[in-house]
């Protein structure tokens, strides 16, 4: 975290450019000293598994996974486990409650709480949605927002092409809330992202890209921010799509975060990648996985070795703390991951890889 009175978005006093090379092989990135060392494969020596020793490990927990005395064992420890609790609580419950009483300053609500699986589209309560809204519509409904079959619409233009007028909206009207009715429903939680079942102001109030730069998803995520900062001991780690569609989805994206200062003391973020590769596939937007991976990860890497060359992402990086894959976990993958898997590069057919 910046120090008090510190800009968390200068761009000053960064380190100075490693001179490091960062290339992919295998669907693994590399580091190596020069161009020299890259071109004989000749990386630095920063440990991490290799392949072989990965998926060693990975066949090993797996098989372990399916083991009949392991799942018996597994069921009776939990099964002992729950009723040691329950013992534990009978005998002790009182005396806790007691020795909870004694602690000054110390309840549930001033223990520091942190969401740590919350989407940045999804941050705000629905109420807080509706009003944010009416408020955008009552003070820039003649401003230009959105572009409509290649014609440039204001807000109040916008909602008419919908036939909605903001003061009739409600919050059951929005439609936003994810309920008993989106469970194992992957389609139907997807769906709760566009409000009014409308994608126009999914674009406009959830985007960090359209047509007004984002200004009204940063604007919300600040309006959240600054609800957590008031409640003192909340925090939260909303995330953030890159989709490895192309190389400049890094740049962009930091661009919408320095230029918005979408920074709060209570806020770090995670990057989730869509697991889309069959769609991208599929519409010619990459020749192959690799070309994914390296648009995800390579422009970390580049930022990371030379701040300088990027300082936007340079910021934005200080303030990322991982990276998620995310997909409908329902659905079968119908092949392993194993040595005999083709390499990224060689995986160009419109089907999603095994995780």
């Amino acid at each position: 975290l910046p120090k008090p009175g510190e800009d968390p978005f200068c761009t000053k006093d960064f380190p100075p450019n490693l001179g490091y090379v960062a290339r992919m092989k295998d669907g693994v990135i590399y580091v190596y000293k020069d161009a020299a060392a890259a071109d004989k494969h000749q990386p630095l020596n920063h440990p991490g598994p290799d392949l072989a020793t990965f998926i060693d490990d990975m066949n090993f927990l797996i098989a372990l996974i399916a083991q009949g005395p392991t799942k018996t064992y597994t069921h009776r420890r939990l099964k002992f486990l729950m009723s040691k609790f329950n013992v534990h609580e009978m005998l002790n419950e009182m005396e806790e409650m007691k020795e909870l009483k004694k602690n000054p300053h110390r309840d549930f609500y001033n223990c520091r709480k942190v969401d740590t699986h919350i989407h940045a589209a999804a941050c705000m309560n629905q109420k807080h949605l509706l009003r944010f809204i009416k408020k955008s519509y009552r003070v820039d409904a003649d401003r230009v927002v959105h572009v409509l079959k290649g014609k440039e619409v204001t807000l109040k233009e916008l909602f008419a092409s919908l036939n909605l007028h903001p003061y009739d909206l409600t919050v059951d009207s929005l439609d936003v809330h994810a309920g008993r009715q989106t469970f194992q429903r992957f389609d139907k939680f997807n769906a709760k992202y566009n409000p009014v079942g409308a994608s126009e102001l999914r674009d406009l109030y959830m985007k960090t890209e359209n047509h007004i730069s984002g200004e009204y998803f940063a604007t919300i995520i600040k309006e959240v921010a600054s609800d957590l900062e008031d409640a003192r001991y909340q925090y939260a780690e909303p995330r953030l799509s890159i989709y490895g569609c192309n190389p400049n989805e890094w740049a962009k994206l930091s661009s919408w975060f320095n230029k918005h200062r979408v920074f709060s003391p209570h806020l770090k973020w995670m990057i989730q990648v869509p697991r889309i590769y069959d769609i991208f596939r599929g519409r010619n937007f990459v020749p192959h996985f690799r070309k994914m991976l390296e648009n995800i990860f390579l422009p970390v890497f580049q930022a990371t070795i030379d701040p300088n060359s990027n300082p936007e992402l340079s910021v934005f990086l200080k303030h990322v703390t991982g990276f998620d894959s995310v997909d409908d976990e329902s659905k079968h993958s119908g092949h392993m991951f194993s040595t005999k898997s083709p390499k990224p590069e060689e995986w160009d057919i419109v089907k999603n890889p095994s995780y």
